[in-house]
């Protein structure tokens, strides 16, 4: 079992993905509450994981617990982390923060100041933080990463995923109910 944080990663992507919500992951003291994250299953066609392994995704199923970082059309860098047991290629895509840690930083990362637009999006997520392939890997219980429990218990509500071709209808997308900071209202 791989246990973080009080949170089973050797779970299904559904499962973490949802309780992922109101968490906290910092990556070198920068970043914030998780507001939203998208679950991707290798049995499902829209997830990386869907062809099997490949050498830009070898990371995708290894073992639980820990990043996968792929480049989204050539241009940003997104944070997943990998569910389920080695081999099966599960993962959930981080999509939006709450910035609460290192704000500066990610200010000067992004070029911006509206605090809503730091973390509102895998692509702006992963500017602000400072992620690169640099962290595709590295186990989430160890710096650079630190990963923390909600504080409170929270709503978390569902939808479909972002910007996919396939498996469109699946309600694999959750958020935190009332955000601001999410990347796409829910509903």
């Amino acid at each position: 079992m791989r246990r973080i944080a009080s949170l089973d990663f050797d779970d299904s992507s559904l499962h973490v993905a949802r309780a992922l919500i109101g968490m906290v992951v910092l990556v070198e003291g920068v970043g914030g509450r998780i507001v939203e994250t998208e679950a991707y299953d290798a049995e499902e066609p829209a997830s990386h994981g869907y062809a099997g392994p490949r050498p830009r995704t070898a990371s995708l199923f290894g073992p639980a617990g820990h990043a996968y970082i792929y480049r989204s059309y050539g241009i940003h860098w997104c944070l997943n982390f990998v569910c389920r047991e080695t081999g099966h290629g599960a993962g959930v895509l981080i999509r939006a923060l709450e910035p609460t840690a290192g704000l500066d930083v990610m200010r000067r990362r992004r070029g911006v100041d509206d605090d809503r637009l730091l973390c509102a999006g895998p692509g702006r997520l992963g500017e602000a933080l400072g992620i690169s392939q640099e962290h595709d890997g590295l186990p989430l219980d160890k710096a650079p990463f630190e990963l923390k429990a909600a504080l409170a218990p929270v709503e978390v509500v569902s939808g479909v995923r972002i910007g996919i071709s396939k498996a469109q209808d699946l309600p694999w997308r959750f958020g935190l109910a009332g955000s601001r900071f999410v990347s796409r209202r829910f509903g």
